[in-house]
């Protein structure tokens, strides 16, 4: 796609072609996360986040979310996953070694809306490490400056297998230690692979 810019004359610049949900649609790559209940393919927007989707491909290249699972599962909210082991139900509560926190990309346009895949934080904005969610509803009060005037990073969205997310979503829950939402049985990420370019 290519538009003419008045102020530069006949130069034409070439721009990356956007989506109507106002992601890049090229130089998108995505990845395949296989679970206990199935595929799911999300794509990634490093044109929109930079950092968030290169730190997310190298836990991915590192193997970081092989075995891990979807340890928090709220039906109307989000599915949340890729920092506990599935020791985790022997109350081994302690998540996986990360690497260091990255700044926060959540003034980047995009929303947390059913489908799409954020980065998980405490409150401070900028501890990010390897935990992301999937957002299973509209959740406007995530998105910046919500809910504490900072926001969660959006990064990508599932371009396949939200029937797989549904699945995920109703799944019944339990308490672990102090930890609420888990799902009873372990819904596991078997592995996350980058996939061949598209």
């Amino acid at each position: 796609m290519r538009f003419k810019l008045p102020i530069l004359g006949a130069v034409l610049i070439g721009l990356s072609a956007v989506a109507d949900d106002g992601a890049a649609a090229d130089a998108a790559p995505r990845v395949e996360i296989k679970t206990s209940a199935g595929e799911i393919v999300v794509e990634l927007y490093p044109s929109k986040a930079p950092r968030t989707v290169e730190n997310f491909l190298e836990y991915v290249k590192s193997g970081h979310y092989d075995g891990t699972i979807f340890h928090r599962v709220i039906g109307n909210f989000m599915i949340q996953g890729g920092g506990f082991g599935k020791d985790f139900y022997q109350n081994r509560l302690q998540p996986k070694t990360t690497r260091a926190p990255i700044a926060l990309e959540s003034q980047n346009g995009l929303r947390n809306d059913a489908g799409w895949i954020a980065m998980a934080r405490t409150g401070n904005p900028n501890s990010a490490t390897s935990q992301f969610f999937i957002n299973t509803v509209n959740n406007d009060g995530l998105n910046y400056p919500s809910p504490d005037g900072h926001g969660y990073a959006v990064f990508g969205k599932v371009v396949q297998g939200m029937e797989v997310v549904n699945v995920i979503r109703a799944v019944p829950t339990t308490t672990v230690g102090p930890m609420r939402d888990v799902p009873v049985e372990p819904v596991v990420i078997e592995s996350v692979r980058l996939l061949p370019a598209h």
